[in-house]
């Protein structure tokens, strides 16, 4: 799976648990709770549907590399390809 496809499921998933969000203007560099309306509990929501969808588990130590589009594509690409995706 390639950063780009990473970045299109975290956005998929933040369109499901916040589906009022505006996604078509977010900047990849940027924290999304800087961007988003987003709480700690979304940001849960986020890593569970990450597990749930795709298998990928995301240690709580993790959580700060998840901040910006681009650091979760930094993040979540090598554990796509770890599960063969």
């Amino acid at each position: 799976m390639t950063k780009d496809e990473c970045k299109q499921v975290v956005i998929n998933i933040i369109a499901d648990i916040a589906p009022d969000e505006d996604l078509s203007s977010l900047k990849p560099d940027l924290r999304l709770r800087d961007q988003l309306e987003l709480d700690s509990m979304d940001f849960l929501d986020i890593v569970m549907e990450l597990r749930k969808q795709h298998g990928i588990e995301v240690p709580e130590a993790d959580y700060p590399q998840l901040a910006s589009l681009d650091s979760c594509a930094e993040y979540l690409t090598p554990k796509f390809a770890a599960l063969g995706k």
